[in-house]
């Protein structure tokens, strides 16, 4: 059973990112702040859910939660500082939209870059523990899949529907037959079937 870690005298937001190892489209992260005392029992890691229950969640969790707020980095700032400070300028950026200013985060990984002077903490594996986290996936999840639905017509060979700019082999084997778009992020290579990043 997932939980929240909320002490009653402090605002604890929880942050997740989605689209770190895609090969196009923007880096997504979500902040969210629920209630002391907020219970969901059908509130589980993004990628654990399907892509019904995840829509069907994110308005429960827009509705539910104290506050909440979804950022991105787009392709093109993702190639200048690469993926992982990108993540982390997603997360902060989601922290900058909140309403409330948090006094702790909460983090799904291993890895964050601090947020002002808020102490934080890395939960491996988070987003399958803490209500917060997960409704953050599930947010990140959602707005990031929206984006690449809008953009997909555009770019019909590349499969952006189904995967939404992940590296499937149909992805691979597009890039490599048409070369990028103006969406892919440049720094990474595609090679058939290995993905480098360099």
């Amino acid at each position: 059973m997932l939980i929240s870690t909320f002490q009653q005298q402090f605002v604890e937001a929880g942050c997740d990112e989605a689209g770190r190892g895609c090969l196009a489209g923007p880096v997504f992260a979500a902040a969210v702040v629920f209630p002391s005392d907020y219970c969901n029992s059908l509130l589980n890691d993004s990628k654990q859910l399907s892509e019904k229950k995840r829509m069907a969640l994110r308005p429960v969790i827009e509705s539910e939660a104290l506050d909440f707020a979804v950022a991105s980095v787009s392709a093109e700032e993702i190639d200048s500082i690469n993926i992982l400070n990108a993540s982390y300028l997603a997360m902060h950026r989601a922290l900058d939209m909140l309403k409330t200013k948090a006094a702790y985060i909460i983090v799904d990984g291993n890895r964050f870059k601090p947020y002002q002077d808020i102490p934080h903490q890395c939960i491996v594996k988070g987003d399958g523990k803490y209500l917060s986290i997960a409704a953050a996936s599930i947010l990140a999840k959602t707005y990031r899949d929206e984006y690449m639905d809008q953009l997909a017509p555009d770019f019909p060979g590349y499969d952006w529907l189904s995967n939404k700019g992940y590296p499937t082999i149909r992805h691979r084997k597009a890039v490599l037959e048409f070369g990028f778009t103006p969406h892919h992020r440049k720094t990474f290579r595609v090679s058939d079937p290995q993905l480098k990043l360099f």
